[in-house]
């Protein structure tokens, strides 16, 4: 199997949400790379190698959000889908989320079912 097809980007800054994230993807046979910041994902080669990212909207003392992450692949031209993810109550929706390309959005806890569900719809 082609790691590069089935690597999924775990974006994150909280420790036992990306290891949580890692031990489900794993699980279910995709190779997860885990991150702390959309900086770090950015910096390293995972754009390019990662078949979807799932990024946190909110990350302690980071330049760039999720969001941010977001809109920055999406005007790369990147087909990259991307799975929004927070724990923050906020004022936007998943509508506010979908609209601007995410692929999907989750609240933590994230059913984890749900979103292996989705992520394999999406690489298929």
């Amino acid at each position: 199997m082609d790691s590069r097809i089935r690597s999924v980007a775990v974006i994150d800054d909280d420790d036992r949400v990306r290891e949580s994230l890692h031990n489900l993807l794993t699980s279910y046979g995709y190779r997860a790379e885990a991150y702390a910041s959309a900086e770090l994902f950015l910096a390293s080669d995972g754009l390019s190698k990662s078949l979807c990212i799932v990024a946190d909207v909110q990350m302690r003392d980071r330049k760039m959000s999720g969001l941010a992450l977001l809109q920055y692949v999406r005007s790369s031209h990147s087909d990259i889908p991307v799975i929004i993810i927070t724990g923050k109550p906020s004022a936007y929706s998943e509508a506010f989320y979908l609209d601007r390309g995410a692929n999907g959005f989750f609240r933590k806890p994230i059913d984890g079912q749900a979103l292996m569900a989705l992520i394999d719809h999406l690489s298929t």
